[in-house]
């Protein structure tokens, strides 16, 4: 977020700042210093504007050495009256006794041949240095000299006396002020022009960081088209080329990363395995929409959901067991949502019928198994930041290997019957029975029946492998469709005639009678068939509609034409199938009545033969019945109308 900044916060005030303290700081010790030395300048030039001459202070110590006190006093008034100095506002001279003898103060002259009360006076004489002082009162500054006076005969170290002088040092100090007050002005202009040039420089220096800063925030939201402008080739400048560098690489990056999760989103998105990934903590953070489909359910509810809860194994595994083991397993999703949802009607098996439950996952008409297959989202350090999950439909494989198994089981039971009842019948003809003239060809006869239907059923198994293969070639050719089913439904009613007949490769039918009604369209319908393995279809719908139908039942044919197909019916009389067994009618050696199908020669492939057969020609094949009411085929083919011999006119 881009917080407003105050303006005493601000670099560009602080860099101001800095540089008027900076400013300042240097110009008043320069200041300090430059008016000090000035100071000491002025008041040594003072000093030495004021010193008594040589000859002068002779004079006076000569006088002093004089005994005759009241002509020397004379003599010193006089010389003392000679000092020609403006700024020197008093001179005394005192005796080595401390006793005034001269003043160059009119006033003064009282105090001749009184002793002094200047201790400085006293301290100098004593102390034979010169004494200097500048002291000030309510009316100035003064600078007082007090230079002792040596005898000038032979003993040259003899304190005769002192000569105090007393200066005035106004002038000299309002020199100094005057000096002062001229350099403050100038170090407030100084102060003044630095000020602006500090806000310029202020201003180069935190412009570029500002635009920098600007484009750092444009970046942040996404935006990578500004520039930062370069102002010069400084450091400022190659930071702000590296911003600009940094800005494009940002940009190609994010480009990169937006291709690259646009392409694992569309990947995820078109996967037909669904796709679980979690965080460090079993939280759900992506599923993409096969897994919501497998799950029936959204993405708003997965996201943050623990991965066990969504895959129903809370209860068996902990997320630390799917870390360290990463066990595969298999669930089944419908009875996870029936458990959610508080429907535990019964157990979610393979081939469970669906429930009514609006939850579950639509259109199933057994239970959805799912492969699941864990890997870990692992940085190069070995931090696990989570886990992926793989859910995989294996539901048809399932389905299939179910199939699979019971189809081998079907077979071997199939050829285990014939080949038990044949070796029975083998081992009565050999242990004798062959030379019984009643029992051998009864025996005989049997063991070539099941011998019959061991090599139909090894036929159609044939048949069936190289329809699985797509070996089986379809011979092809433009038939009318009426007079075909026609010449099939002839074939059976002359077997009402014929009492026992076999048919070619017909089963054996039982005595019974029956009659067949035809209802068919009254114009030709012609249709591109395979007519011997459309006739093997008709074929093995008719001997079921005669084998179950009641002795005299009538079975109906009807040929139907539709908009872009023909329609095949053949209904009876029988004893129907259940509803629970219609939809595994077409399984291969399924039956309805085992015993029953199984003693009539039936091998429970035919009509799985016929499924195959239609849908190779493009068709639907089903049936509609009900138990105890007769059941009705129905073979559904692709057709194409040709109005008064559109297609013969074509060719002509």
């Amino acid at each position: 977020m881009n917080e407003r900044i105050r303006p005493f916060q601000s670099i560009h005030f602080k860099i101001a700042i800095v540089f008027m303290l900076l400013l300042l700081t240097t110009i008043e010790i320069i200041g300090a210093y430059f008016v000090k030395q000035l100071e000491q300048q002025n008041i040594k030039t003072f000093e030495e504007s004021i010193v008594v001459q040589p000859y002068i202070t002779s004079q006076l110590a000569s006088e002093l050495t004089s005994n005759d006190t009241d002509t020397a006093n004379r003599n010193i008034k006089t010389i003392v009256g000679e000092i020609d100095n403006a700024s020197i506002s008093e001179v005394l001279v005192v005796d080595n006794k401390l006793v005034v003898r001269g003043t160059s103060n009119a006033n003064d002259q009282g105090d001749i041949g009184q002793r002094t009360p200047n201790s400085g006076i006293k301290k100098g004489i004593y102390a034979n240095h010169k004494q200097t002082q500048i002291t000030s009162d309510g009316h100035g500054s003064y600078y007082t000299a007090i230079t002792p006076l040596t005898n000038p005969g032979a003993d040259a170290n003899q304190v005769v006396g002192a000569i105090y002088v007393r200066a005035s040092m106004d002038d000299v100090y309002r020199n100094i002020n005057s000096i002062t007050l001229i350099f403050l002005t100038a170090s407030l202009v100084a102060g003044l022009l630095g000020m602006v040039i500090s806000i310029f420089i202020a201003r180069a220096i935190t412009q570029p960081i500002d635009e920098m800063k600007k484009q750092a925030i444009r970046m942040a939201d996404g935006d990578y088209s500004g520039q930062v402008r370069i102002y010069g080739q400084d450091e400022l400048g190659q930071l702000a080329v590296a911003v600009n560098n940094l800005s494009i690489r940002v940009e190609e990056a994010q480009e990169v990363s937006d291709a690259e999760r646009r392409r694992l989103d569309s990947v995820l998105s078109h996967m037909t395995d669904g796709v679980i990934a979690t965080d460090r903590r079993g939280k759900v953070t992506i599923i993409n929409e096969t897994a919501l489909n497998f799950l029936n359910t959204t993405s708003d509810e997965m996201i943050g959901e623990s991965i066990l809860k969504v895959l129903g194994i809370e209860q068996d595994y902990s997320f630390r067991d799917l870390l360290e083991t990463k066990q595969e397993m298999v669930i089944e999703p419908n009875k996870i949502i029936r458990e959610h949802h508080g429907n535990t009607t019964g157990p979610a098996n393979l081939g469970s019928t669906t429930t009514d439950d609006p939850k579950l996952a639509p259109g199933l008409d057994q239970e959805m198994i799912l492969h699941v297959d864990f890997s870990l989202i692992q940085r190069e350090t070995g931090f696990i930041n989570g886990l992926v999950c793989v859910l995989h439909d294996i539901t048809e494989q399932e389905k299939n290997e179910h199939e699979r198994r019971e189809f081998v089981s079907n077979v071997s039971h199939e050829l285990r019957t014939p080949l038990t009842s044949v070796r029975s019948y083998i081992e009565a003809l050999n242990d004798g029975a062959w030379q019984d003239p009643k029992l051998a060809p009864q025996f005989l006869s049997v063991t070539q029946e099941e011998t019959d239907r061991m090599i139909r059923m090894i036929n159609e198994l044939l048949a069936l492998s190289r329809m699985d293969q797509g070996t089986a070639k379809m011979e092809l050719e433009y038939v009318n469709l009426n007079e075909f089913f026609n010449y099939i439904l002839d074939r059976f009613d002359m077997m009402i005639k014929t009492e026992n007949e076999r048919g070619d490769g017909f089963h054996h039918l039982p005595q019974k009678t029956y009659s067949i009604k035809r209802e068919f369209a009254p114009r030709d319908l012609w249709v591109e068939l395979d007519t011997d393995k459309m006739m093997q279809v008709i074929d093995n719908i008719m001997n079921n509609a005669i084998k179950y139908s009641p002795d005299g039942g009538v079975i109906t044919a009807r040929l139907i034409e539709n908009q872009q197909s023909v329609v095949v019916s053949i209904s009876d009389q029988g004893l129907g199938i259940p509803r629970k067994d219609i939809n595994k009618i077409f399984d291969r050696f399924y039956r309805v009545d085992k015993a029953r199908s199984r003693k009539q020669g039936g091998t429970g492939l035919g009509l799985a033969i016929s499924k195959e057969v239609v849908e190779a020609h493009h068709g639907h094949i089903w049936v509609d019945s009900a138990e105890g009411r007769g059941s009705t085929f129905y073979i559904s083919l692709p057709y194409q109308s040709y109005e008064n011999g559109d297609e013969w006119d074509a060719e002509n």
